[in-house]
């Protein structure tokens, strides 16, 4: 696994359009002593307004990139989609994948995800799976079996799993728990942990101690500049997935800040 364990990304979700992409670079305060990893997911329209963007900040090699979503096809008659290579042909690295909104909003299954990353690996881009419980099963007190089935919807995949455990795909791993996403609700530092353990002792399971070890896991769900720092030194939690906190520079130049 060659991505590091401290990792602050920026889902800006359906927000920012080519030209505020292209200034977004200018508010960020990326000192060297930073030592996160930085992902910034833009809408796909607005990925190479921000690429350039980060090119005229000198920031192209501080600041990575990558896309919301992909189809799991790499080409075809699927109208309004994006497939991966065209993904990677634009300069993202990263893609989203399994997120709540995709999810709960437009229906996506674990079967869904499992595709999608099949994708993702297949171009050579790095996945990042994100599993999450609703409300209703937090309190019925199914986190564990919630978080599990989804992740196991991918790394059940023989295929996926050898790719993975052989260190060569990296991968990385999102904790969002729905209530908590643009909700202003957040899990304690304590409920991220446990959840995080969970998860960690399952990628260790399934992967083996080195590569299990390795993963990052982001935590995700109404993180700002005023509790980012918490969350991020809880046990286990390798860094933070934000939404709009993401959206404001200063903001986010203090979320990367704080990790």
């Amino acid at each position: 696994m060659t991505v590091p364990r401290k990792v602050v990304a920026g889902n800006w979700k359906m927000n920012h359009g080519p030209e505020e992409a292209r200034e977004f670079p200018l508010g960020l305060n990326i000192g060297d002593n930073v030592t996160a990893h930085v992902l910034l997911f833009p809408p796909a329209l607005a990925l190479a307004g921000l690429r350039a963007g980060l090119e005229s900040a000198g920031l192209a090699q501080r600041v990575h990139l990558g896309v919301q979503n992909v189809h799991a096809e790499d080409s075809g008659a699927f109208t309004g989609e994006i497939s991966a290579p065209m993904a990677a042909a634009a300069g993202a690295r990263y893609v989203l994948v399994g997120h709540s909104e995709r999810r709960h909003v437009f229906g996506e299954t674990d079967g869904d995800t499992l595709q999608k990353v099949a994708a993702v690996l297949r171009s050579g881009l790095t996945p990042v799976l994100c599993v999450g419980e609703k409300l209703g099963e937090r309190e019925a007190d199914r986190v564990e079996e919630v978080i599990l089935r989804q992740l196991d919807a991918v790394l059940g995949s023989d295929t996926i799993r050898s790719k993975v455990a052989s260190g060569d795909a990296p991968f990385l791993l999102a904790y969002e728990p729905v209530w908590a996403i643009g909700t202003g609700r957040t899990a304690t530092p304590d409920d991220a942990s446990a959840a995080h353990q969970a998860l960690r002792n399952h990628l260790v399971e399934r992967l083996g101690s080195s590569v299990g070890r390795a993963v990052p896991i982001l935590y995700g769900g109404s993180v700002k500049p005023d509790n980012a720092g918490e969350l991020m030194e809880a046990p286990e939690v390798d860094g933070v997935l934000v939404g709009g906190a993401s959206l404001d520079p200063d903001g986010f130049s203090r979320i990367i800040q704080a990790a």
